[in-house]
């Protein structure tokens, strides 16, 4: 639970007189983004539909992974929200794809929330059985605290970022169902050692589905539309512990720092 704190004097501090109070107030701040998360989550499931929320750091080959994701899954009933704080470059290259799209600018906002998708999901008018994709905002801190009603997490680390990601942003990889490790063939390349990054992530998240990927060669593309394919073919059972996830996540923030 993310909180905020008020502080209260209590009367005007004067010689001799007690020192000022300081009361700490918690305030869920989430409480209404996750009803609308459940709202939205529940309007899904019941026309059958996935909702995959793509996660990471700017730069990361998510936008990418996705156009090509959408080529191969030409004509398949798929929809995606594009989130970004200016622009609609990435929607206008999700569009050339020939799939519906929704962009959404946050402004200063460092990622979507679920009245944002809700309103999303009401424009996009879903046919039943479909998936949508929601590409957030390129930021690994503030997307883990908030729930979209999705049934997973996806998040898209490349090997030109760092092999201590996971540890450095638990609680983005800890909410995370799969990690796409992303440019594979970039690897020889660079300085990354993908064994450790995976030893991390799964020191975070020990269930955390892990995929090598390269959006550019090709490389684990099938593996990434057989991981999609048995989403849709298996009932919700993970929106529970997504939700779970979250709390737990926020719990983990809420300890009230000492004054």
């Amino acid at each position: 639970m993310h909180t905020a704190r008020a502080r209260t004097d209590a009367g005007t501090q004067t010689a001799g007189s007690p020192p000022k109070r300081v009361v700490p107030i918690e305030t869920d701040i989430l409480a209404r983004n996750n009803k609308l998360a459940r709202l939205n989550r529940q309007r899904l499931a019941e026309k059958g539909i996935l909702a995959l929320n793509l996660v990471s750091s700017p730069g990361s080959g998510k936008t990418t992974l996705l156009v090509e994701t959408l080529r191969k899954m030409a004509g398949d009933n798929i929809s995606v929200i594009e989130g970004d704080q200016e622009t609609d470059n990435d929607a206008a290259r999700i569009r050339e794809t020939g799939v519906r799209a929704i962009q959404i600018n946050t402004g200063k906002g460092c990622h979507l929330d679920a009245a944002m998708i809700g309103d999303a999901l009401d424009r996009l008018q879903l046919r039943d059985r479909g998936v949508v994709f929601i590409e957030n905002v390129g930021n690994l801190v503030c997307p883990a605290g908030f729930d979209l009603g999705e049934d997973s997490k996806v998040v898209v680390l490349s090997v030109t970022e760092g092999e201590d990601k996971p540890l450095k942003y638990p609680h983005m990889f800890a909410a995370a169902s799969l990690m796409v490790l992303n440019k594979i063939d970039l690897a020889p390349h660079v300085d990354f050692d993908i064994e450790r990054c995976e030893t991390n992530a799964r020191r975070v998240n020990p269930n955390i589905d892990i995929l090598r990927l390269s959006a550019r060669t090709g490389d684990g593309m099938e593996q990434w539309l057989d991981w999609i394919a048995a989403r849709r073919e298996s009932p919700r059972p993970r929106a529970n512990a997504l939700a779970e996830s979250h709390r737990a996540a926020s719990d983990t923030t809420a300890t009230p720092e000492p004054r």
